[in-house]
C-alpha cells in the first residue's frame, strides 16, 4: 500500500498530470487528465488528493451523481492511485464549516500542490472566478502503487 507522500513524489516529477476516472450512468469509466495534488482538507484538515476544474465538465457531472474515482500518477514506469469519494466545493456548491470568500486561496493550493506557478495571483483568481472553477477533493480510501 502507498501513501499521500508517494502521491507528493510523483506528482512533482511530472507536474502533478494525473488520469482522472469517474463513472459513467451506464457503469462505463471516463478518464480524464487533471492537474492534481495534495492539500489539506479545508475543513477536516487531513490530507486529501485535489484538483481545479470547470463546472459544467463530464467529469463532474459524473462526481456529482456517483463521487467515486480514481486518480493516478506516473513517472515512467513508477505510477501511484488513489481511490475514494470525492466531494466538490465551489462558487454554487458550498461545504460546512468553509467560507465561500476562502475560495479563491483554496484554488491557488491546489494549483500549487499540482505543480503551478503563476505570476499574477489576482489576474488567476479573477480568471477562477469568471469562470465558476471548483475544487474537487478525494479523501484517499485506498492507494497503491508500482514503484
Amino acid at each position: 500500500m502507498g501513501t499521500v507522500d508517494d502521491i507528493r513524489r510523483l506528482a512533482a516529477l511530472d507536474h502533478g498530470l494525473a488520469s482522472l476516472g469517474t463513472l459513467r450512468g451506464d457503469g462505463g469509466v471516463h478518464l480524464s487528465l487533471v492537474n492534481a495534488g495534495v492539500i489539506d482538507h479545508p475543513v477536516a484538515g487531513d490530507p486529501v488528493a485535489a484538483f481545479v476544474a470547470r463546472p459544467f465538465t463530464r467529469k463532474l457531472s459524473n462526481l456529482r451523481a456517483r463521487p467515486n474515482a480514481t486518480l493516478q500518477w506516473r513517472a515512467g514506469w513508477a505510477w501511484v492511485a488513489a481511490e475514494g469519494q470525492t466531494e466538490v466545493l465551489g462558487p454554487d456548491e458550498p461545504m460546512d464549516g468553509y467560507g465561500l470568500e476562502r475560495l479563491p486561496t483554496l484554488l491557488r493550493a491546489i494549483y500549487v500542490a499540482a505543480g503551478g506557478q503563476h505570476e499574477d495571483w489576482a489576474e488567476y483568481d479573477r480568471v477562477m472566478a469568471a469562470e465558476k472553477r471548483v475544487a474537487v477533493l478525494l479523501r484517499p480510501a485506498r492507494i497503491y502503487l508500482n514503484p
